[in-house]
């Protein structure tokens, strides 16, 4: 139960980015509220790689080792539970959650990452993160030099099917209807033996998430053993558009060198503000965060 209603600062968000923010603060002497409902963008997946020594480990066991070790950090409270409204009041923001509890704070940190636009082909849901994946450094070593496709198209087909080509050469690109690669890329692709597949997709037959096939419309069918997808997204957590904080053109939190948002006092890090999605990263950027409030909130009194 906690006890306490007013903190130094909350952070919105109890996964990899927003524990790492929450060490730092806690090794600062800080007052301060995780808040975590519980749903991380990479639960489905089975395991994390290209994290220097958790390589390989799941999701979630890098997130309880995480949070056993900042509650030594006795400074540091967790809350179980979605935030649903945000407020600014004097000297803070006050936060309300989904079952009627209030929190203020000085300082906000936004940790929510992003919820990933699941397209609507039967088994692509249930293969995401396992057999359907976003990011070669991540999973790429894992599927090296086998039967592979990528899903995109145009420019983003053709910039994505190259990278991918160093981890295999038995490769396609799956434009899921007509191609709108310019001419020069199609005889790029076709120099490296990449086929253009332009049918459209019907569905995935996987087992447990593990791709077998790729059935199209016309009935016609590819095996394969990995596809790579990079999916429109928006904010998980509504909250910060709610109180001011302004998107970036691609619908990530704007945020400066310091980390800190277009509304003053609010913060963000992890996903939610980085392109390029790992744990490693999102990691880097809680801690980092971490730091600047701590900054920010010493700057306030020490004058």
């Amino acid at each position: 139960m906690i006890q306490q209603k007013h903190f130094e600062v909350i952070i919105v968000g109890g996964s990899y980015s927003g524990l790492s923010a929450a060490m730092s603060l806690g090794r600062s002497l800080r007052e301060v509220l995780v808040m975590d409902s519980g749903l991380p963008c990479n639960r489905q997946t089975p395991h994390s790689h290209n994290f220097i020594t958790h390589d390989g480990e799941t999701p979630a066991a890098i997130s309880a080792k995480a949070k056993l070790q900042v509650v030594f950090y006795k400074t540091v409270q967790f809350y179980s539970g979605l935030a649903v409204e945000a407020v600014k009041i004097q000297n803070g923001f006050e936060i309300k959650t989904e079952s009627g509890d209030v929190f203020t704070s000085k300082k906000i940190l936004f940790a929510t990452g992003i919820k990933d636009l699941i397209p609507e082909i039967k088994g692509f849901a249930e293969c995401w993160g396992i057999s359907v994946l976003h990011c070669p450094y991540c999973h790429g070593y894992e599927v090296k030099g086998e039967k592979t496709a990528v899903l995109a198209n145009g420019d983003m087909g053709f910039e994505f099917v190259k990278m991918i080509s160093n981890w295999t050469k038995d490769l396609r690109l799956l434009t899921n209807g007509k191609s709108t690669l310019t001419s020069e890329q199609k005889v790029i692709l076709e120099k490296h033996e990449i086929e253009i597949l332009e049918d459209e997709i019907d569905s995935f037959l996987h087992e447990n998430g593990t791709i077998q096939e790729i059935v199209f419309k016309n009935q016609s069918k590819i095996s394969i053993k990995a596809i790579y997808s990079r999916l429109p997204f928006f904010q998980h957590c509504y909250l910060p558009e709610v109180l001011g904080c302004e998107l970036t053109e691609m619908g990530l939190l704007k945020v400066d060198m310091m980390q800190r948002t277009t509304i003053p006092g609010i913060y963000a890090s992890g996903d939610s503000i980085i392109q390029a999605r790992s744990v490693a990263m999102a990691i880097s950027s809680g801690s980092f965060a971490g730091a600047s409030i701590n900054k920010e909130l010493i700057d306030q009194v020490f004058i």
